[in-house]
C-alpha cells in the first residue's frame, strides 16, 4: 500500500488554543500516524499515511482549525514514509528561534461560565475554571514554548481528574496548560488591610461581596492585576474611592453582569455589542442612554459616554451573579503608577485606599490593564491595547516599514508608554505600560522592555527612542547596546497611524497631539507631514511657534501658555494692557 509521509511547520498563533488535540483528532480520524509537537517556531507535525488522506488533513488544517487559531503559514515537505505506529503528542521542544506567537488571555467561554453556575460539577463555583478556548495565557507564560511547566501554574500539580482530562482526546481540556480545579488549583482568600487571612475560598467570595454591599472599597487580584471595586449605585463609596485616588472627574468603567445589563446604561449598536461579548472583552466606551445621562452618577460625571465591560474570569462572573448589580472596576494603583500585581505589593502600595483585599495564590508574570476601544465610522478602534489583545503582532503592511534586517527595539515616549519589537515584517507590541512619571511606573517599563525580547530570545541591534534628552525612555535607550535611532514624536504617530491602516506613501499625515521634541530642537506642536516613499518625511505646515514661559510648567498650567500666544501676536505692548495681564 502507498504512503507518504508530510513534515509541517506551522506558525502563527498555534500554541495555547488547543491546536496540538485538534491535530491529534483529524490524524486519528483520518487513521493517520506520526506525531506533533509544540516548538520554539510553533507546531512540528509529522504525519503519514494515504496521499488521500493526507490531502484531507491539509485541507482540513486550515479549514477547521480551532476558533482562536492564526495560521500564519505552513511549510509541508513530502518525504518518504518511515513507518509510524498510531498518532501521538510529543513532548514539546525548545530547540531554534523563537518565532511562535504568544496568545493574549482571552474571556471566559460560555462552556465555562455554565460549569461554575452548575451546582452538579465538580467545577461549581470554581473561580480559576478555563480550558483551550478560554483564559489566562500572557499574564502566566515564562518562556516559550507554552507548556505549564512554562508558566506560573507549574507550582500547582494536576490531580488525577484533571491529568485524565488533560490526556482525554475527546475533552474539551486536552492539553489545556492551565487546566485545574477546586482540588488542585489556585485558591482565595480575603485578606484584611494589613495583609492577614480572615477568609478562604468560597467564604471569601462571599465576605468580598457583603463588603461591597456594605459600601467598602475592594481590591480585586483578576487576571493581569488588581482591581479597585465599589458599589456602582452607592454614590458615598464611588465619592471615597474618587477621594483616595485622587480622581476628580476622569470616568470609572463599569462592569456589568450581562449585555441586557447593559443596555439599560447604554445605547448600544451591533458592533458595539459585539466588542463586549467577543473573547478580547475589553472595556467599550458607548453614548450613554439620555435617562441615564442626565441623572448624578459619580462614574462618569459630565460625560456624555460610559466605559462598560463584561465579566471576563470566573471570578468575575461569580462575583457579578452573587453581588446582584454593576460595579466600579478601575485599575488597582495610586496616580501615575502601574496596577499591582502580587498581593504582598498591593498591601503597601493600595494601603489606605482599599479596605479589602480579595486575593489568590496564582502568580501573575506581567502586568496587564483591560483594554479599551471605541466604535468609530463604522469600525472598532483601539484607544487603549492590553488585556485580550497584547502581545499579538502587528502586521507592516504599508510602504512604511523597516527596510533594514536588524531587530528593533521601540521604546517610546514619555507618557502613555508602550514597548515595541521589530523584526522582519512584525512588530509585537506590548501590554500599555502609562505615563512614566514615577519610580514604580519606570521600573515597569524597564521589564517590558526587557521582557519582550526576552520571551522571543531576540537581541536587539536598534534601539528607537524620542528626541526628548529628557525623557525617561530616551535615558533608558542610552543605557543599551545596539543603534540608536531618534524618532521624532509626532511623526512617530503618523507612521503608526500608516502601518495601522494600511496606507502607503506619499501620504500627508497631521498631528494634533500636543508638544512634541523638534529636530530643531524647539517644541513642536501641530503639523503636517509629508511621508515619502523613500521613509523620509517634510515638515510643510505648522502652528506658529511661541513661546512657553516656565518651561516645563506651562504644560500643566494653562494660563502660562496662554500668556505665550498673547505674547506672541503683541509682544512688548501685551504689558501696555492691564486688561490683559491681569487675566493671567
Amino acid at each position: 500500500m502507498t504512503r507518504e509521509r508530510a513534515k509541517m511547520v506551522v506558525r502563527g498563533a498555534v500554541q495555547g488554543v488547543g491546536f496540538r488535540p485538534f491535530v491529534y483528532r483529524l490524524a486519528t480520524e483520518l487513521e493517520l500516524d506520526g506525531w506533533v509537537s509544540n516548538s520554539a517556531q510553533g507546531v512540528l507535525i509529522e504525519i503519514e499515511g494515504k496521499p488521500a488522506a493526507l490531502e484531507r488533513f491539509l485541507h482540513r488544517l486550515r479549514n477547521e482549525r480551532p476558533p482562536r487559531a492564526v495560521i500564519q503559514s505552513c511549510e509541508t515537505s513530502f518525504l518518504d514514509a518511515v513507518g509510524y505506529a498510531g498518532f501521538e503528542i510529543r513532548e514539546s521542544e525548545a530547540i531554534g528561534a523563537r518565532t511562535a506567537l504568544i496568545l493574549p488571555d482571552f474571556a471566559t467561554c460560555a462552556d465555562c461560565v455554565a460549569e461554575i453556575l452548575d451546582p452538579a460539577d465538580r467545577r461549581f463555583r470554581y473561580p480559576f475554571t478555563n480550558c483551550t478556548n478560554c483564559g489566562p495565557r500572557f499574564s502566566i507564560i515564562e518562556s516559550l514554548p507554552y507548556d505549564r511547566a512554562n508558566t506560573s501554574m507549574k507550582r500547582f500539580a494536576m490531580c488525577d481528574d484533571c491529568e485524565r482530562e488533560y490526556h482525554d482526546r475527546h475533552d474539551r481540556r486536552f492539553h489545556a496548560q492551565p487546566n485545574a480545579c477546586p482540588r488542585c488549583g489556585p485558591q482565595l482568600q480575603l485578606w484584611n488591610p494589613n495583609g492577614e487571612g480572615i477568609a478562604h475560598r468560597d467564604c471569601a467570595l462571599a465576605a468580598a461581596v457583603q463588603m461591597l454591599r456594605d459600601g467598602s472599597i475592594v481590591a480585586l487580584k483578576g487576571l493581569g492585576g488588581f482591581q479597585l471595586m465599589v458599589d456602582a449605585a452607592n454614590e458615598q463609596a464611588l465619592a471615597r474611592l474618587r477621594e483616595r485616588k485622587h480622581r476628580e472627574e476622569k470616568p470609572f468603567a463599569l462592569m456589568v453582569a450581562s449585555l441586557e445589563a447593559a443596555r439599560h446604561y447604554c445605547d448600544l449598536s451591533a458592533l458595539e455589542e459585539r466588542a463586549l461579548l467577543s473573547p478580547e472583552a475589553p472595556i467599550v466606551l458607548v453614548p450613554k442612554k439620555s435617562g441615564i445621562r442626565n441623572q448624578k452618577s459619580g462614574i462618569a460625571p459630565g460625560n456624555p459616554n460610559l466605559g462598560v465591560m463584561l465579566p471576563y474570569t470566573p471570578l468575575h462572573h461569580l462575583l457579578l451573579h452573587d453581588f446582584g448589580g454593576p460595579v466600579v472596576a478601575t485599575s488597582g494603583n495610586r496616580s501615575d503608577e502601574p496596577i499591582c500585581i502580587d498581593e504582598m505589593e498591593a498591601v503597601e502600595r493600595l494601603r489606605g485606599l482599599a479596605d479589602v483585599f480579595l486575593v489568590h495564590d496564582r502568580p501573575i508574570v506581567r502586568h496587564m490593564d483591560d483594554s479599551i476601544v471605541r466604535i468609530m465610522a463604522g469600525r472598532e478602534m483601539m484607544l487603549r491595547r492590553a488585556r485580550g489583545y497584547a502581545p499579538l503582532p502587528i502586521d507592516q503592511r504599508s510602504g512604511i516599514r523597516n527596510r533594514k534586517s536588524e531587530i528593533v527595539l521601540a521604546l517610546g515616549a514619555h507618557l502613555k508608554n508602550t514597548v515595541a519589537l521589530g523584526t522582519g515584517d512584525s512588530v509585537f507590541i506590548s501590554q500599555h505600560i502609562g505615563d512614566l512619571e514615577t519610580e514604580p511606573a519606570h521600573a515597569a517599563f524597564r521589564r517590558t522592555a526587557a521582557d519582550l525580547p526576552r520571551l522571543y530570545a531576540m537581541e536587539p541591534a536598534v534601539i528607537a527612542h524620542d528626541p526628548h534628552p529628557e525623557y525617561l525612555s530616551t535615558k533608558y535607550a542610552q543605557e543599551l547596546p545596539g543603534e540608536k535611532i531618534a524618532v521624532q514624536h509626532h511623526w512617530a504617530h503618523v507612521v503608526a497611524c500608516m502601518a495601522e491602516n494600511a496606507v502607503d506613501p506619499p501620504a500627508l499625515g497631521v498631528a494634533w497631539d500636543g508638544t512634541g521634541y523638534g529636530t530643531d530642537g524647539t517644541i513642536w506642536g501641530g503639523e503636517f507631514f509629508l511621508a515619502q516613499p523613500d521613509g523620509s518625511y517634510e515638515r510643510v505646515a505648522h502652528l506658529r511657534p511661541f513661546r512657553l514661559p516656565g518651561g516645563e510648567r506651562a504644560m500643566r498650567e494653562p494660563r502660562r501658555r496662554a500668556r505665550g500666544v498673547v505674547f506672541e501676536i503683541l509682544g512688548e505692548a501685551l504689558w501696555t494692557q492691564p486688561e490683559l495681564v491681569s487675566g493671567f
